[in-house]
């Protein structure tokens, strides 16, 4: 039952991705990023700093990760669409200036871990889903707290921004918890609060969770809760009413994924030894096995 409920949504977010930019694609001029793409051959990619395995910094200081080649990817569907070689420009951002970056111009795709949800879709738009993730607790090895009602007037960090810190104040507020809710900068911050005993859990995507666990060989110092307080379908984030720009990003996001590039990037930088050093170790989620296998191919 629960499968073909997975079955249902999968199918659900595939079209209400794709029915509507179908129709979208403009023969005629450009308009919106791609003209703006084309007088100045750059696409301008918003990157996170501490989002592994999607977007983080290598020893060199350059991004890497899993949402980073899915940008490249669309930046290159790009270049084809408009007849020219484009350069990437990359611009840190930051759970909390991510939607500002974008809306103000700043940058034109956002490649990190973006939850897509409806609530964000007044004010931009989403790729196709590329990740399933959810808000669990992560808590000191041998803590008390196994489950949100044991956080009861205790102090919990979330990143400033996230639908994670929105979880954690509504389930505080629904079962007056009485938590102290500490927002830090990005994941990193809210992380190293913990580490330092500064907060009694903290409220995170749980792939993330696991990233710091591999990135700090930190397995048995921390444990994961089992139960998953949100739902975080992730997306690359663009701009609102660009239908051409969004149709680009569309069929970038399903070539990945009908032509099995999208398992091929999902096992190197979940599954196999990251270029950092680390393995997250995270296989693929029955949900995004059901989304990449409903994806219809791509019109000749």
């Amino acid at each position: 039952m629960r499968a073909a409920i997975w079955k249902i949504l999968a199918a659900w977010l595939i079209a209400a991705v794709w029915a509507p930019l179908a129709m979208a694609q403009d023969a005629g001029a450009l308009h919106g990023t791609l003209r703006k793409a084309k007088d100045s051959g750059v696409l301008i990619i918003g990157y996170r700093e501490s989002s592994l395995p999607f977007s983080y910094l290598n020893q060199a200081q350059r991004p890497i990760g899993y949402s980073i080649d899915i940008c490249k990817a669309i930046v290159e569907t790009a270049g084809a669409e408009i007849g020219r070689d484009l350069t990437i420009q990359w611009v840190p951002v930051t759970s909390e200036n991510r939607f500002d970056a974008m809306t103000s111009g700043k940058i034109d795709l956002e490649c990190g871990s973006t939850t897509r949800n409806a609530d964000r879709m007044r004010t931009v738009a989403f790729s196709p889903v590329i990740f399933i993730a959810g808000t669990k607790l992560m808590v000191p090895h041998g803590s008390r707290i196994k489950t949100f009602r044991d956080l009861k007037g205790k102090t919990v960090v979330a990143t400033a921004g996230t639908t994670n810190a929105d979880a954690i104040e509504k389930l505080s507020t629904r079962f007056s918890l009485d938590i102290k809710l500490i927002r830090a900068r990005d994941h990193a911050d809210a992380f190293e609060i913990l580490r330092r005993g500064g907060a009694d859990a903290y409220a995170g995507d749980d792939v993330l969770q696991y990233g710091f666990l591999a990135r700090y060989a930190a397995a048995k110092s921390f444990d994961i809760t089992r139960d998953f307080l949100s739902y975080d379908p992730y997306g690359v984030m663009l701009r609102k009413d660009d239908p051409q720009f969004a149709a680009v990003v569309d069929q970038a996001v399903r070539g990945l994924m009908t032509s099995g590039e999208m398992e091929r990037l999902y096992k190197q930088w979940f599954l196999d030894r990251l270029p950092t050093g680390e393995r997250v170790g995270i296989p693929m989620s029955p949900q995004l096995e059901d989304i990449i296998n409903a994806t219809p191919e791509q019109p000749d």
